[in-house]
């Protein structure tokens, strides 16, 4: 059997295709169908190949597109980001000459109406020293800037001239422990001694505990020291209390609170009186009340003659108490009333006369 089917394998592997050709001819006419069934086994076995082909073509696709396309966000991000700083640079800037142009209205607005001789000057460098309260200016001796002469801004005082350049001064600041000069308060006329500290407020000495001083009371310079006019704004008292021999009085300097770049040294200084203080109990205009409304008015109960109310009761009853024991309100001397006795069955005494 086995030489035989050795011998005729050729023809029954065709008449086995042929079988199942007929076979498959059959069932396609049978099942009424338009496909080949092996054009059918032929797309069924491609399509999970192809799906999986495509799901893998469509992710590369996905991400190489998201990719360039949050490359390209990234690099707008950062011109972005370039161009939000040159504004804010600009934009600050701009505030910065705003600001410039702003204090030099303010400074040529003082320098007018100010008496004194003014020379307008810039600060150009600070002092290294810790302790020290040193600042550089931009004017000297060929401005005829002197040693001595007094340094403010139109908030207030700022230093004196300590050493004097060609082109350049020393200005030694009034919180310097060194620096001291003659102040009066406003309001009380209370003078003292201005010294600083090295750091925070400034301290007004020489003042006994029993000299009245408001806190809150400004400070203005009062020309006792021969360096600054009198009249020029210091700072206002933060701090008043009494000390072990003398008050503790601690000032914030209005001349250093806004820094200091530019400033006013006074070649020629003017005395001016010291403003007047700020009255506390000013006069305040109030209108005069409105027409009253026909339609609120309130009209009160009328009362007949003879008629009697609640409080005329109660009036009367404390009268008859107080007749009873001969008391008359208001005079001194007479007997005081019984409130407990019953005023029905209590003997009327006359009021003493």
């Amino acid at each position: 059997m086995e030489q035989i089917i050795n011998r005729y394998r050729n023809v029954l592997l065709l008449a086995v295709a042929i079988l199942a050709q007929l076979a498959l001819l059959a069932y396609q006419i049978k099942s009424n169908q338009d496909v080949r069934l092996i054009r059918v086994w032929a797309v069924s076995a491609v399509t999970p190949m192809a799906r999986v082909l495509e799901a893998g073509r469509s992710g590369s696709s996905r991400f190489f597109g998201d990719y360039f396309a949050l490359r390209h966000v990234h690099d707008e991000n950062n011109q972005l980001k370039s161009e939000l700083d040159r504004v804010k640079m600009e934009n600050q800037y701009l505030r910065t000459e705003l600001n410039t142009a702003d204090r030099a209205k303010n400074l040529a607005i003082f320098e007018k109406t100010s008496p004194s001789k003014l020379l307008a000057a810039r600060v150009i460098g600070n002092s290294t020293a810790s302790s020290g309260k040193v600042v550089l200016i931009d004017r000297g001796t060929n401005s005829n800037v002197q040693r001595g002469m007094a340094v403010t801004t139109p908030d207030g005082i700022v230093g004196k001239i300590i050493m004097v350049y060609p082109t350049a001064s020393q200005v030694l600041l009034i919180n310097d422990p060194s620096f001291a000069a003659g102040v009066i308060s406003q309001k009380n006329r209370v003078h003292g001694t201005l010294r600083g500290q090295g750091y925070g407020p400034v301290i007004v000495d020489y003042v006994q505990n029993e000299t009245k001083l408001d806190q809150g009371e400004w400070f203005y310079t009062s020309g006792d020291d021969r360096i600054f006019p009198k009249g020029l704004p210091v700072g206002i008292a933060d701090i008043v209390r009494p000390g072990v021999a003398r008050k503790e009085i601690y000032v914030t300097p209005s001349g250093l609170q806004n820094g200091i770049e530019e400033v006013f040294v006074i070649i020629e200084g003017v005395h001016a009186p010291i403003p007047d203080a700020v009255q506390t109990n000013q006069p305040v205009h109030i209108l005069s009340a409105p027409p009253a409304d026909p339609a609120e008015t309130y009209d009160a109960p009328s009362k007949t003659p003879g008629q009697l109310t609640d409080a005329d009761r109660v009036v009367e009853h404390y009268r008859g108490m107080s007749a009873a024991r001969g008391h008359s309100f208001g005079e001194k001397g007479s007997p005081p009333p019984n409130f407990n006795v019953d005023q029905e069955k209590a003997p009327q005494k006359p009021p003493s006369p």
